[in-house]
């Protein structure tokens, strides 16, 4: 069984009626579409969205830094770039 990761759900005809209304109903949080009661796909507002890829790029440079953090300091001078 495939869990539920939405407050929010509806059926893929309710979706297909009027898409933003299904939007809307998820009151800015994503709203799972279901299909024979299962989850299918999430229809995620733009809003939402855009904050879910800058936390994964945020994660993904701090990944970057930790992995960097105990490597050797190299010495730049500005007039070198």
């Amino acid at each position: 069984m495939n869990p539920l990761l939405a407050d929010t759900s509806t059926s893929i005809s309710e979706l297909k009626k009027n898409p933003m209304a299904v939007i809307e109903g998820g009151d800015g949080f994503p709203v799972a579409v279901l299909n024979r009661n299962k989850p299918v796909f999430y229809c995620v507002p733009a809003e939402a969205y855009e904050a879910i890829i800058e936390k994964l790029e945020d994660m993904e440079l701090a990944a970057i830094i930790a992995e960097r953090e105990n490597d050797k300091e190299v010495e730049v001078r500005l007039s070198d770039l």
